[in-house]
């Protein structure tokens, strides 16, 4: 096919067109390209001013807070050394004190207690002011009571060297009274369990029947600033019984025990009895009986006797000499303890008899 020229200038005219917009494409292409980079170099530059805005707030925040912690310190080192100071001024007035105190003491008529071991320190602080409540005797029973219901032995030992607990043991004495704490009977008298205080440091706390101790229970006496016989010569600090009880005295099955203070005994003493183990009757020793002793230098040794109602059963004759052989050594027979023969009557816990 033949073409015109007016052809030929029309096809001319469309490619010329396309070249055209084939250029504004390339043009409008570009330039959104250049718009795109211009955003995200905006948006860079905000991130940038973002996030260093963040850390110049996060710099100020921690130097804030290290200052904050800086001032806390330098307060709390300026109150320590106000309290120290303190301190070693009142450190410095103890002396004097402590000597009027010592001058008030002195001129005290009645024993003040202490304890008669160093193992046994008392650890509860007393009440100075005998006018405070905790002098009454409700007060002192009802403080006493969970600990012999526990049978805190530290505890009790802490307590019944207290000058108030002293104090109201010593009003009793000569009284045939006691202050009791726990269950009754319709007629108000002691019947169940409950806590008994009597004279010379002596506690009882177990069951009762009819305002008498019968059933289960547990008997202390505390020696203190008390040298006599009854604790060995100031040998004994204190003597309890626990077991079965009827009418008041141990009666059944129960143990007998001292503390000792075996630094108050000398070679020449030799053993001296700790505990005693067996039946009691009417508060003497009554059968079987097990026993142990310590020496001086602490060795403890066991012991068999026989006993029935308070006499001794003796393992040798020793009438000669007027003694008697009533506790016989368990790790060799031939060993025996022996007593003074008039003694060998109502052998048995006799601070509970009349």
């Amino acid at each position: 096919m033949k073409l015109t020229d007016s052809d030929n200038d029309k096809k001319w005219e469309e490619q010329e067109e396309g070249a055209e917009n084939l250029l504004q494409k390339t043009v409008t292409t570009k330039v959104l390209l250049g718009v795109i980079a211009v955003l995200l170099i905006f948006i860079l530059i905000l991130l940038t001013i973002v996030v260093s805005n963040r850390q110049g707030s996060q710099d100020k925040a921690d130097q804030d807070l290290q200052q904050s912690i800086t001032d806390y310190a330098r307060k709390q080192q300026e109150l320590e050394e106000q309290m120290l100071e303190e301190e070693n001024r009142q450190t410095a007035e103890l002396p004097a004190a402590e000597e009027t105190e010592t001058d008030e003491e002195e001129e005290e008529t009645e024993e003040e207690p202490s304890s008669a071991d160093d193992d046994k320190t008392a650890i509860v602080v007393d009440i100075e002011d005998e006018n405070d409540e905790a002098y009454t005797k409700e007060y002192i029973l009802k403080e006493a009571y969970p600990f012999f219901e526990d049978n805190n032995q530290d505890a009790i030992w802490d307590l019944a060297h207290l000058k108030r607990y002293v104090k109201l043991s010593k009003g009793l004495e000569d009284t045939g009274d006691y202050y009791y704490q726990g269950d009754v009977d319709s007629e108000g008298k002691p019947h169940g369990t409950g806590l008994a205080i009597y004279e010379k440091n002596s506690y009882y706390f177990g069951e009762w029947s009819h305002g008498a101790r019968n059933g289960r229970g547990t008997w202390f006496r505390f020696y203190i600033n008390q040298k006599n016989k009854d604790n060995a010569m100031g040998i004994y600090m204190s003597h309890s019984y626990s077991g079965e009880w009827a009418d008041n005295l141990p009666n059944g099955g129960g143990a007998e025990h001292y503390d000792v203070d075996i630094s108050k005994l000398a070679p020449t003493q030799g053993r001296i009895l700790q505990n005693v183990i067996g039946f009691f009757k009417n508060g003497l020793y009554d059968g079987d009986m097990y026993a142990n002793t310590v020496d001086y230098i602490g060795n403890v040794q066991e012991w068999d006797g026989i006993a029935k109602e308070g006499v001794f059963t003796l393992w040798r004759d020793m009438s000669a000499i007027g003694e008697c052989s009533v506790w016989r050594y368990k790790d060799d027979p031939s060993v025996c303890l022996d007593i003074d023969q008039s003694e060998n009557k109502n052998q048995g816990i006799r601070e509970l008899l009349k």
